[in-house]
């Protein structure tokens, strides 16, 4: 059996069901494609993808490569889009089967149909649902239709109900044999049509992309300053890397799991000390998973103006606006500083993610799905299902059952009540 591991938002070889059981073939390749799509404007007037997160991308496809390398496993890596590149792959290689992460939202379906329409009927794709906390089959619900709208609901039944997969061994290398002529090479984010740029030394992100940074950082966080111990008392922070753990660019496209991670917390818990610090990190991914049952359970519907709720709203379009919320020139410091750090730095802390949000789509009355669309094309940490589920929750058409709007003003005095982190963004003219 020859097999295939497509990678997508998969990229480690750690925990990784599509790697474990390709490893069962007689030939393994990996492969991964940049696809010009993602590198394209979207449908609000941005890029789907800055050059932040593409640079962040760019750097955890080349440790990617250098692990599986170790595994005596060659990652082939195109500039391509996946329907022209794997068909004709998979017919080189003669390849017999297909290992992938399942995907369920439009782009990944559209791409992923559009290869297996491409194939012989006799290779075999096999997904695996690899990026949640609590599986799919896990969950102590019949049918996605029962998953509650309400986030507390979800958890509680899960966290009594339900248990956490222990993570995958770690596959061995395989022989030295299973060696393939592979001359592709990482494109650089030139290749990409995005220009080079230097890390702003303001920045809460200083990070770089890969499963080993992804270990470094749980390693720092957890081991190291022993800073979990108080994540849920700094997790609201603003300024440096330290208020919470940053491990979310990471989970976004896979370099860690959150079965990882939560494993990790555990060992911690045993070894270190257990508190409601320790255990809001493991809150934060169930949050994480809630917003993925969400759209999988609703489909495209969370890219509708109208929501999930099917609410309807007199939502508003100005190119004036959207440039001076984008630029950080309204007339609130707060939600300035806030868009300065995500235009400067693709990085933006929670606490500031919900403020500029409800203020982009409650105080402007902004189409929210292009403050959504932005958002996606600047992040560092872009997830499909976090960023369309948490800008559905604070725009009124999503699962926030209080439907609250938040005061930006009472915000900036309750968590930069120094206006240090004002201070910090808006001392300068980025625009």
């Amino acid at each position: 059996m020859n097999n295939l591991i497509w990678f997508r938002n998969d990229l480690r070889i750690t925990d990784n069901s599509s790697v474990n059981k390709a490893c069962s073939g007689v030939k393994v390749m990996g492969i991964y494609c940049f696809d010009p799509y993602y590198f394209g404007m979207g449908d609000y007037g941005f890029k789907k993808t800055e050059k932040f997160r593409a640079q962040f991308l760019i750097e955890t496809v080349i440790q990617l490569k250098e692990n599986l390398k170790k595994l005596n496993i060659p990652l082939f890596v195109y500039l391509d889009s996946p329907e022209k590149r794997i068909p004709k792959f998979i017919r080189e290689h003669d390849i017999h089967a297909v290992f992938l992460q399942k995907e369920w939202t439009r782009d990944e379906n559209k791409a992923r149909d559009a290869v297996i329409a491409n194939v012989p009927a006799s290779v075999n794709f096999e997904e695996s649902y690899d990026q949640f906390l609590f599986h799919p089959d896990d969950i102590p619900y019949n049918s996605l239709q029962q998953i509650p709208k309400v986030f507390t609901e979800f958890r509680k039944k899960c966290e009594t109900h339900c248990k956490v997969r222990t993570t995958l061994e770690s596959p061995k290398a395989r022989p030295s044999t299973n060696q393939f002529k592979n001359n592709t090479e990482v494109p650089g984010i030139k290749n990409l049509g995005l220009d080079n740029f230097s890390i702003d030394t303001r920045t809460a992100f200083p990070f770089h992309g890969g499963e080993v940074n992804a270990q470094k950082r749980v390693q720092e966080y957890f081991w190291e300053t022993k800073k979990l111990t108080f994540y849920k008392k700094t997790r609201n922070g603003l300024v440096g890397q330290g208020y919470s753990s940053k491990l979310s660019a990471w989970l976004a496209n896979g370099s860690i799991s959150a079965r990882t991670i939560y494993w990790e917390v555990k060992q911690f818990e045993r070894t270190v000390k257990k508190n409601e610090d320790t255990y809001w990190l493991i809150f934060e991914l169930i949050w994480r998973d809630f917003f993925k049952y969400v759209s999988l359970k609703h489909g495209n519907r969370i890219f509708r103006i109208e929501g999930i709720l099917n609410k309807k709203y007199e939502w508003k379009t100005s190119k004036k606006i959207t440039e001076h919320w984008i630029s950080g020139q309204t007339e609130d410091s707060f939600i300035n500083a806030n868009m300065r750090e995500i235009a400067r730095t693709g990085w933006m802390s929670n606490r500031g993610r919900q403020n500029v949000a409800s203020f982009w789509s409650r105080i402007l009355e902004q189409d929210w799905r292009i403050g959504a669309a932005y958002f996606e094309s600047m992040l560092l940490d872009y997830d499909v299902h976090s960023n369309w589920g948490n800008w559905m929750y604070n725009s009124g058409v999503g699962n926030d059952p209080r439907n609250r709007t938040f005061n930006s003003k009472r915000q900036a005095e309750r968590y930069d009540p120094n206006g240090k982190f004002q201070a910090l963004w808006l001392q300068e003219t980025l625009f």
